[in-house]
């Protein structure tokens, strides 16, 4: 990761420092380089199966949508905010954070062959859909759609829940890319981190993160990287390093970064951009 930071050691007085810094942070930065991240092979655990079929040649096509920890959850939406969310303009700006699998061949119960795919959810998320149907039905088209975008391909909206099969075929192991800590959760570790979605319910609209950053006196010592889904944070001296991925695509231009010395925290405000 190359980090342009020219702008982070220009020679001013300490007072100019600080006004810059105050509003200019993030547009000092440098741009964190498409580089392989960090991944581990997770073993997904069977949900729901369901049953489409390919536009093109109406060929049948199978969803094994299943569920594990190692997949971070999207942000809480109550069902009142997901009613809105379907009737707004953009309903697909509220992201689900998932892993969709490569097509494998199956045989399916009249022995012919099937194309499957496996999509892979936060668990939890999993266990919200299953109770109610409006989100399930929310869950099925995100998959859909996700699915289309990855492999350019055009499903069928006319899907079919399996009731006694939970997935066809088998369910083969994901590479998915290991994420410090899943979104609106406290970490636990050096420094000090919170991220926090605004608004807390219905679409997201920015994400904001507050770093604790003891001991820094000057915003001068920091180094700030952000990439579409990521944050990279340095403090000069080895003092800390922060590197976590989000689960929501950010605009990198128009965020925004401030450094209270008061309190030594650093406040990343983040729109989200819409699909």
């Amino acid at each position: 990761m190359e980090t342009d930071a020219s702008l982070l050691g220009v020679e001013l007085e300490q007072k100019e420092q600080e006004e810059l810094y105050q509003q200019l942070l993030l547009q000092t930065m440098g741009k964190v380089q498409s580089e392989s991240p960090p991944s581990k092979v997770i073993r997904p655990q069977p949900g729901m199966c369901v049953k489409t079929s390919s536009m093109s040649d109406k060929k049948k096509v199978f969803l094994n949508i299943c569920q594990s920890q190692a997949v971070p959850p999207p942000p809480h939406l109550s069902q009142e905010a997901l009613v809105e969310l379907l009737e707004s303009e953009d309903p697909t700006s509220y992201r689900v954070p998932m892993s969709l699998g490569e097509p494998h061949t199956e045989v399916d119960n009249s022995s012919r062959g099937c194309t499957v795919y496996d999509v892979v959810i936060n668990d939890e998320f999993f266990q919200k859909c299953q109770k109610d149907d409006l989100f399930q039905q929310f869950l099925i088209a995100v998959s859909l759609e996700g699915l289309e975008n990855k492999y350019n391909l055009e499903l069928s909206r006319d899907v079919k829940i399996l009731k006694n099969r939970k997935f066809m075929g088998s369910i083969a192991e994901q590479n998915i890319r290991a994420k410090s800590k899943p979104i609106i959760q406290e970490i636990d570790s050096n420094p000090e981190f919170s991220l926090l979605v605004e608004p807390p319910s219905g679409n997201a609209e920015h994400l904001i993160a507050e770093i604790l950053l003891p001991g820094v006196i000057s915003a001068c010592s920091l180094v700030l990287d952000l990439g579409e889904d990521r944050l990279v944070l340095i403090a000069r001296s080895s003092l800390f390093h922060l590197d976590i991925f989000f689960p929501l695509l950010i605009d990198q231009e128009n965020s925004v970064a401030q450094f209270n010395t008061n309190t030594q925290t650093l406040t990343v405000t983040m729109p989200v951009l819409s699909s």
